[in-house]
């Protein structure tokens, strides 16, 4: 008995699983449902073909976009290598998959050659049947995506830098860069005059785009930097995050790490650094001239490294540690990543003054052992000589 049930149990599993919203016409039931009164996109395919593999799961979650109006438009496939060959032959089906489109009186009114993805499906179904799906649209990416409509102002506006790549929907090796290159873009967005942008330079009304930047392979990939609008560069380095994130660092003159943080040099000036250095290092009485030094410096440069004044009154004022404290406090924050992004980089800014800091300490106080470990040496020779 308890076998019996556990039997009945993973049939009707396995039943749940294969269930399926796609509707399977033959030629026994075709006239059945097609020119009923509701229009269908039916996808003609063959089971040993990749493509129609590779649609088959996004085709099963276009059925279940639309299973709310089954009564108003189809979704469903015929095996025109199988038992629908006949119909594959009658609607002049030479390849695989082909997805038709038939108004509610059976008339084949179109072939769709768009995009295989879910929502260019649902959207083309949409635009025919005036069925809204109930599929949600997929987040906006990051990158900006451009057209020939947008192209050149985008990526030939002078006041910006901006890195293109030329995809194409079907390209394997595209697929594969977009969430690495989203990741890219999420690394910039802090960065209003980098920009990080996509063409689709298959579709047709992008192919001037393409032949225009000898685009002859996917992706192909261009930076359009501000001073190199007319001969773009080609990027020919690796296409890890990493390495994007470099090349964009050396073009545009950032200091973005790939995760979006800023890296250890940005917000830092070496003149600044120089006179930190020395204040520092500098016995008491000697840090307000040096400090004096920096604010008529700050009044050259702005508000801009202000914090270098901060750090140095800290010193002045006696504040026990503070680098210390501040440099962990700063830590724990950027750790976190709970800020905005516009506020982790001013933190960020903020520890790597800081580090220049305790870098000079760290580095004094070694100096300062160094030279009393020679001195007892020196001490101990001369002990030892009398």
């Amino acid at each position: 008995m308890r076998f019996s049930l556990g039997l009945f149990a993973t049939l009707a599993s396995l039943g749940s699983v294969l269930a399926s919203n796609v509707l399977e016409l033959t030629p026994d039931n075709w006239d059945q449902h097609i020119g009923k009164g509701q229009p269908a996109l039916v996808e003609f395919f063959a089971p040993w073909c990749g493509h129609c593999k590779e649609l088959a799961p996004k085709y099963e979650e276009l059925a279940d976009a639309f299973v709310h109006a089954k009564d108003k438009v189809i979704i469903a496939k015929v095996d025109a290598d199988g038992a629908g060959k006949p119909l594959g032959k009658q609607y002049g089906v030479t390849g695989y998959p082909t997805l038709k489109w038939f108004n509610g009186v059976g008339e084949e009114v179109a072939k769709y050659a768009g995009k295989r993805e879910v929502e260019d499906l649902a959207k083309y179904v949409t635009e025919q049947s005036g069925v809204k799906s109930k599929i949600k649209p997929p987040p906006a990416p990051a990158f900006k995506v451009l057209d020939s409509h947008t192209f050149d102002q985008v990526a030939l506006d002078p006041s910006k830098d901006v890195i293109v790549t030329f995809t194409a929907p079907w390209c394997g090796h595209c697929k594969k860069l977009k969430p690495v290159y989203e990741k890219v873009a999420l690394d910039f967005i802090n960065e209003p005059n980098v920009i990080v942008a996509n063409v689709d330079a298959d579709a047709a009304l992008n192919r001037p785009l393409a032949e225009k930047y000898g685009v002859g392979s996917f992706p192909t990939i261009k930076f359009f930097g501000k001073n190199s609008k007319e001969e773009p560069e080609d990027y020919e380095e690796g296409r890890t995050e990493e390495d994007f994130v470099s090349f964009l660092n050396k073009r545009c003159g950032t200091h973005r790490s790939a995760g979006g943080l800023l890296d250890e040099a940005a917000g830092r000036h070496p003149e600044f650094d120089s006179i930190a250095s020395r204040f520092a290092v500098a016995a008491a009485d000697k840090r307000d001239a040096l400090y004096q030094d920096a604010k008529l410096f700050a009044r050259a440069t702005g508000e801009k490294y202000k914090y270098y004044l901060k750090v140095m009154e800290k010193f002045l004022n006696g504040t026990e540690g503070y680098v210390e404290k501040e440099t962990a406090r700063l830590a724990s924050i950027i750790s976190k990543k709970t800020l905005s992004a516009q506020k982790l980089d001013e933190v960020k800014i903020k520890a790597n003054i800081l580090s220049s800091f305790k870098a000079v300490e760290e580095k004094a106080e070694e100096i300062a052992e160094q030279a009393a470990e020679k001195l007892e040496a020196v001490v101990g020779r001369d002990s030892a000589e009398l």
